[in-house]
């Protein structure tokens, strides 16, 4: 078993080095392999990245915001986090209701035309602005649909009810440890349509043996650069948070990917990080005085003796 940051790093090597040249949606390109599995023992430290910076705030007020069933971005840029900001802006822009300059094709259009560029951040800082003071046009352009808080805590039957996923399987471990049903699912095809981006990490089971609980997640298409590091800290972070509610140790967060990809403007970014070497992993501190992880706020969940490489800005593919 790797217990560090390693078995990220072997699978950036194995991407640069097997991996296949594919188009994507973004229309940037990647390099691609399929099929992919890293194991990180959380009780050798909590596997926040430390050849480069990794915001642990945002993957904290992040995580709140889906354990919530929230699906609007306005919480989120209450607690100054802003990576899903691009989703919703998109929305706008396309909407009969934007009248500013055309702001499509953004990532491409960007990297050579800097005045560009400024527009764009001029009409992002509008938009969260608008988000923040205006309650109807958060609520228009806010919300990015049935993303992964509705689905975790609110999936709609076909016969018009609805189902809180996540609560009821921290019922199951705490009522059926052995159960082989401790699954949440995000990937719901009738709604994927209307989601402004599709669940990647689609479905996550948990496992419960010597007292100890353990998370599988599978994820359709995983980000190697940007989004796998989040992913892997945010569900590590839930492990822990659903061990602390059940009054368990944490064992395992085993990462199986589907496309695992780095998108071909990411690649400097990628060797940077390859050349150094990585660090002692922090430690995590939940407040132990709130037993139901539903009471957490942000300032609740700590992460200690962070110490990483610089952080490595890259352009996020929409």
């Amino acid at each position: 078993m790797q217990t560090s940051e390693q078995a990220y790093l072997d699978l950036c090597n194995k991407v640069l080095n097997e991996g296949n040249k594919k188009s994507d949606r973004t229309n940037t390109g990647t390099l691609s392999v399929f099929g992919h599995q890293m194991r990180f023992s959380l009780r050798d430290g909590f596997p926040l990245l430390t050849t480069k910076y990794i915001p642990f705030r945002l993957i904290v007020s992040e995580l709140l915001w889906f354990m919530k069933g929230d699906t609007n971005i306005r919480y989120l840029l209450e607690h100054n986090n802003n990576i899903w900001n691009e989703w919703a802006f998109k929305q706008w822009i396309e909407s009969e209701e934007y009248d500013g300059p055309d702001m499509t094709d953004f990532g491409h259009r960007s990297q050579n035309d800097p005045h560009f560029r400024d527009r764009y951040h001029q009409q992002m800082e509008h938009f969260k602005e608008m988000i923040l003071s205006d309650d109807k046009f958060a609520q228009r352009f806010g919300d990015l649909g049935n993303v992964y808080g509705a689905q975790w805590r609110d999936w709609k039957t076909s016969q018009g009810e609805t189902i809180d996923q996540f609560k009821q399987v921290i019922q199951s471990i705490k009522e059926k440890p052995d159960s082989r049903r401790h699954i949440v699912t995000a990937w719901n095809p009738e709604d994927v349509p209307h989601m402004a981006l599709p669940p990647c990490h689609t479905l996550f089971q948990f496992y419960v043996a010597d007292g100890k609980l353990s998370c599988q997640l599978y994820q359709r298409s995983g980000d190697i650069f940007i989004g796998i590091p989040f992913n892997i800290a945010s569900y590590a972070l839930l492990t822990h948070l659903v061990a602390h509610e059940c009054q368990l140790e944490v064992g395992e967060f085993i990462h199986t990917i589907g496309d695992a990809h780095i998108y071909t403007n990411h690649l400097q970014q990628v060797q940077t990080q390859l050349n150094r070497s990585p660090r002692q992993l922090p430690t995590l501190s939940i407040n132990s005085a709130k037993q139901s992880i539903f009471d957490l706020q942000v300032e609740d969940i700590m992460i200690e003796d962070y110490e990483p490489h610089p952080a490595i800005k890259a352009p996020i593919a929409v």
